[in-house]
């Protein structure tokens, strides 16, 4: 790596704001020697254009001898960011690749077919006359050669040991603030008959009632990755497959490589990784199986892939805490900081706490907090805003609320199975509507008269039902606990607020939040400390339902039939399933075989 390239491979024709001196500062850390810099880069800070300045730092095939990798590897959990990237001209030279089950085929009559499901897949030893012109493989080639490839976390990960796609001089990845989340995510073995293809062929043990349930698990692993395996190579031997057998032998090769990994990991003394089981319904139900540290799972997927690494995200709260959960070592590890350029008065916070949204007192506070949205509508009569409910739950029983109160009309939802185009809709509109949304604080461009103002209705805590969040905490990790829910919001208040000239505020209603932000003062990023310090409480209209529709128009609402549909309407498992998985971060790569 040639540090003193960044600021010659920065894209764009002139620097915005502070990014010079990011640039600057970037590379000094590189040239003290440093293998991993984090760049806690704010939102704005035009954090893909000082990944590709990184980027162009890699050695070249020029500068390399034979045994010397060269290139960078560019990579981020989020689709949509990909997306992103792939759209910017500054950032042309970045060759992406995607999984297959992204790319149709072109050969005739399979135009609607999915790569991943082609004649190469379903047949044996098809001899495919254009793969050299299959978007797949095509884009595939592309990427594996050129110095800059691009790709989704997911696919980089699935792709470890690959020869195609080696180790490189330099690795970038956006968004990396959750990187030990989605680690333990993508090793997370989830076992039902939605996933598991021979689930009726197998008896399903209660693990949690052994002695050992992880034992207990690693024993019915075994076993069922040996039914899995006969399973698929009937398969395999078969001279053709049809789609939905395709995707039954692909399930099983990914199945077969979750449970040796496990098994092997769990047996193997040496590996730092503490697994937990939960499995709610005991013998014949479904159970899953979770890495606590992931830090074994990295080092193989991410670690090995690169030599120097930079690590970008806005919300990377504590440089030692972040290295201990993703395996690194803080002493080769240099933290950058990158100045917030908007202007603090652009993106307000608002205390309008309407009560603990803890589940003891959920039922207290939702009301006031409904009552609380027909008040902000009534404040911003002409504007479009978001309520970031958390949970379905809590969204359902705010659209039933403010329905109550004759304000529906102004309302949007969405479910599972609608979430994109719900949100796409939304966003096409020139009404001021309202959108009720879950789990969108991360990864929504609500730039400019999109979204004027926001609802935070609950303090972003982490599941404590979950194994492995009750087991960190169980061990005292309370910091940790904390720093997930401040980085959650930190995200969320970044959603409305896209460039210097933009603004929007953002609402806090749960009082929950007030406290959070006095446990994580030590760990918040001075730009948002600064947003925490000038903290108010706004003047509100009165309680009024006409107010809060002054502005909108009939023609622009949602029907109550369309509600009552997406709460009403029950889906099957396998439908579920397929939800799950078409709105699930591996999407990118399921099915790829």
């Amino acid at each position: 790596m040639n540090p003193a390239r960044i600021v010659d491979a920065f894209p764009a024709p002139s620097f915005r704001g502070t990014q010079k001196q990011a640039l600057a500062d970037i590379r000094a850390a590189f040239d003290v020697d440093n293998d991993v810099v984090l760049v806690r880069a704010p939102t704005g800070s035009g954090k893909s254009l000082l990944a590709r300045a990184i980027m162009g730092c890699a050695r070249t095939l020029e500068e390399a001898t034979p045994a010397q990798p060269t290139g960078a590897y560019y990579t981020t959990p989020q689709v949509s960011q990909l997306d992103a990237v792939e759209a910017d001209s500054l950032l042309a030279d970045f060759n992406v690749i995607r999984g297959k089950g992204n790319y149709s085929c072109i050969l005739p009559g399979e135009h609607d077919t999915p790569v991943n499901q082609a004649p190469c897949a379903r047949q044996k030893g098809f001899d495919c006359t254009v793969k050299h012109r299959c978007p797949y493989y095509s884009d595939r080639a592309i990427a594996s050669a050129q110095p800059l490839a691009a790709m989704t976390l997911a696919y980089f990960m699935q792709t470890a040991g690959s020869d195609v796609f080696g180790t490189r001089d330099v690795v970038v990845i956006d968004e990396a603030h959750g990187l030990a989340e989605w680690a333990e995510m993508y090793a997370t073995i989830e076992l039902s008959p939605e996933r598991v293809p021979v689930w009726d062929d197998v008896g399903v043990p209660d693990v949690t009632a052994a002695d050992d349930p992880v034992e207990r698990a690693s024993r019915f692993a075994e076993t069922l990755a040996g039914v899995c395996s006969r399973s698929k190579d009937e398969l395999t031997n078969s001279p053709e497959l049809s789609p939905a057998e395709v995707a039954r032998r692909d399930r099983l090769s990914e199945l077969i490589s979750e449970l040796t990994w496990f098994v092997e990991d769990y047996r193997n003394p040496e590996s730092p990784t503490t697994w937990v089981v939960d499995q709610v319904g005991g013998e014949a139900t479904s159970l899953t199986i979770k890495p606590l540290d992931p830090a074994r799972y990295l080092q193989h997927t991410v670690w090995d892939r690169g030599e120097k690494f930079a690590l970008l995200s806005a919300t990377i709260l504590n440089k030692n805490a972040f290295c201990r959960q993703v395996g690194l070592d803080p002493a080769r590890v240099a933290l950058v900081d990158v100045e917030h350029t908007f202007p603090v008065e652009n993106r307000p916070l608002y205390d309008v706490t309407q009560g603990k949204m803890t589940y003891e007192h959920r039922d207290e506070t939702i009301p006031k907090i409904a009552r609380l949205i027909v008040r902000l509508m009534a404040t911003h009569p002409d504007e479009k805003g978001i309520i970031h409910a958390h949970s379905y739950a809590i969204a359902d029983q705010l659209a039933d609320r403010l329905a109550a109160f004759g304000v529906g009309k102004r309302v949007r939802i969405h479910s599972k199975a609608d979430r994109d185009d719900a949100l796409a809709a939304w966003k096409a509109t020139d009404s001021p509507d309202v959108f009720i949304s879950v789990k969108m604080e991360e990864a929504l461009n609500l730039t400019g008269d999109l979204a004027r103002w926001q609802v935070l209705c609950k303090a972003p805590y982490l599941n404590t039902n979950d194994s492995r969040v009750a087991r960190r905490l169980e061990e005292g990790q309370w910091a940790w606990y904390h720093q997930s829910a401040l980085r959650t919001v930190i995200q969320a208040c970044g959603r409305v607020v896209r460039s210097p000239d933009d603004y929007g505020a953002t609402y806090l209603a749960d009082s929950s939040l007030l406290d959070l932000f006095d446990r994580t003062r030590s760990d918040t990023p001075p730009w948002f400390s600064e947003q925490i310090d000038r903290l108010s409480t706004p003047v509100l209209p009165d309680f009024d339902q006409d107010n809060a529709l002054v502005d909108i128009e009939s023609t622009s609402t949602v029907s109550p039939s369309r509600r009552q549909r997406t709460f009403t309407t029950r889906q099957t498992r396998s439908e579920t399933d397929a939800d799950r998985r078409q709105n699930h971060p591996l999407s990118d790569v399921w099915g790829d075989g």
